[in-house]
């Protein structure tokens, strides 16, 4: 589920039931979509603006699931959504339907994958602490100098 919010570490109780016991959902905000496309996509060259502008794409499709039904997409998106599959942050997944007169009918969805994004954010905010590490353990007296 993607949530366009400050809470972002929230779970939610939805979606499939397993067992009769209702499904938990993790909650991706629209912030941490940024972020984590930011962490895979900003050392690759795409600025700050793109990124902010393909994570609001993705909310166009997604809403507050985490699949889409890859009918609904153009080659434009499907392109996009290829790319984003290949930086490991969205999926594909296949359900097959039996329908009248015994012709199976296969439905492709795109899924996003919300544990490899929260696994990004985590690497990316690791190396921003790495680099304050660095930073404190500089002494007062080199920091004067400079």
């Amino acid at each position: 589920m993607i949530l366009n919010g400050e809470n972002s570490s929230a779970t939610i109780l939805g979606g499939e039931r397993e067992n009769g016991t209702p499904k938990q959902v993790t909650v991706v905000t629209f912030e941490e979509l940024r972020d984590a496309l930011g962490a895979v996509l900003g050392p690759k060259g795409m600025g700050p603006e793109e990124i902010s502008e393909v994570a609001e794409y993705l909310l166009g499709f997604f809403g507050y699931g985490t699949e889409v039904i890859d009918n609904v997409l153009q080659p434009e998106d499907r392109d996009v959504f290829y790319m984003l599959e290949e930086e490991g942050l969205l999926g594909t997944r296949q359900e097959e339907v039996l329908v009248t007169r015994g012709k199976l009918w296969r439905i492709h969805y795109w899924v996003l994958k919300v544990d490899q994004m929260k696994q990004a954010l985590v690497e990316m905010k690791g190396s921003e602490e790495d680099y304050q590490a660095l930073y404190d353990d500089i002494s007062e007296e080199v920091w004067a100098r400079h």
